[in-house]
C-alpha cells in the first residue's frame, strides 16, 4: 500500500490529524486495537451535560488508523453521547470517501474506540 491508494481526504488527515492528544482527567477513554495488524487507538472525551465538548486521539498504526482516528473526533465533537454512538466504523469510512478494502477491516476502529470511550463515561458517571 502506498500514498496514491488513498484518497485526496484521507491523506490530509493523515498528514495533518485534528485533535491529537490526551485529556487529562477525562470523562471517558476507550482503547481498542487488532493484534493482526498491530493498530491501536485511543479516545479520550471531556463531556459536558451529555454533550461531547472535547475529544482527542492517540493512534499507534498506519495512515489509515491515523486518518479514521482524526476523522471519528471531528464527526462527534459537539455532539450528544447518544449520537455519537450511532457513528459507525462504515460511516466514518464514508466521510473520509472512502479506504481501501484492505484497510476496513484493521485500521477502521475509530468508531470502535469511540464508543468503548463513551461506555467508559458511562460507567463511571451513572446518576
Amino acid at each position: 500500500m502506498g500514498a496514491s491508494d488513498y484518497n485526496e481526504k484521507v491523506l490530509d488527515h493523515f498528514a495533518n490529524p485534528r485533535n491529537v492528544g490526551e485529556i487529562l482527567n477525562a470523562d471517558g477513554i476507550g482503547e481498542v486495537g487488532n493484534p493482526v495488524c498491530g493498530d491501536i487507538m485511543k479516545i479520550y472525551l471531556k463531556v459536558e451535560n451529555n454533550i461531547i465538548e472535547d475529544v482527542k486521539f492517540k493512534t499507534f498504526g498506519c495512515g489509515a488508523a491515523i486518518a479514521t482516528s482524526s476523522m471519528v473526533t471531528e464527526l462527534v465533537k459537539g455532539k450528544t453521547l447518544e449520537a455519537a454512538l450511532d457513528v459507525t466504523n462504515a460511516a466514518v469510512a464514508e466521510a473520509l470517501g472512502g479506504l481501501p478494502a484492505v484497510k476496513m477491516h484493521c485500521s477502521n476502529l475509530a468508531a470502535d474506540a469511540m464508543h468503548e470511550a463513551i461506555k467508559d463515561y458511562m460507567e463511571h458517571h451513572k446518576k
